[in-house]
């Protein structure tokens, strides 16, 4: 959820076995992206004028791996122009190769844009001359060390349109199914480029870190 623009702003493993093993010993990402499953960080909205930060929560609503489906949501706690804490609800697509390849297909997103964000990823570089073939559809990812998603914001949640942010974008998403650590980067053509979005997976009560409750529509 990026502020909105301002004028003037200007590798790891390769793809292992096909029998369904993992062979680093990883757990499924089926337990470490199950509702409920929470996730505190920042993300970086800095712009030629000056450095800022925003401390984020994500919270995991849903997942259907099958489908290659994820929601939840984001929330952002120190938004200079909101006078609370910003909640939004988010879809997100699974680069599966099966629902969904590298290739974004909508949103303002070209295939060139989509190399682009992907490329920032370390994890990627071992994918990337497939993907610029045929957007990653004959890759076998399903015991990669890495997931790599899209996260789609379709409201705000507490707050109304006029809150200074914008939700027009979406974010390209690299999950870590060895520590459960997610890096993003959003991409908007009118928001200042590659927003940084960093997460570590949290343990609510130990950590003290909890949501507020909302209910979503």
């Amino acid at each position: 959820m990026p502020v909105r623009v301002v004028e003037n702003w200007s590798a790891a493993s390769e793809v292992s076995g096909q029998d369904g093993s993992s062979e680093h010993g990883l757990p499924p990402p089926f337990t470490l992206l199950s509702p409920g499953k929470a996730f505190a960080g920042t993300q970086n909205v800095s712009s030629l004028q000056k450095d800022e930060a925003w401390r984020v929560n994500v919270q995991i609503q849903g997942c259907d791996l099958e489908h290659g489906y994820l929601c939840g949501t984001m929330e952002a706690l120190n938004v200079p122009l909101a006078d609370t804490p910003v909640m939004t609800f988010w879809e997100g697509e699974i680069v599966d190769t099966k629902n969904y390849t590298f290739y974004t297909g909508k949103w303002e997103a070209t295939p060139e844009d989509d190399v682009r964000h992907w490329s920032r990823f370390p994890s990627f570089s071992p994918l990337q001359s497939q993907v610029e073939i045929d957007g990653g559809k004959s890759l076998d990812l399903s015991n990669y060390p890495h997931l790599f998603m899209r996260w789609k914001e379709q409201y705000f949640v507490n707050v109304g349109t006029d809150c200074g942010l914008t939700i027009a974008g979406f974010y390209y998403v690299c999950f870590s199914c060895s520590d459960g650590s997610i890096n993003g980067f959003y991409y908007d053509p009118n928001s200042s480029p590659f927003q940084r979005l960093e997460l570590k997976s949290t343990n609510e009560g130990r950590s003290g870190f909890s949501f507020s409750s909302y209910e979503l529509q």
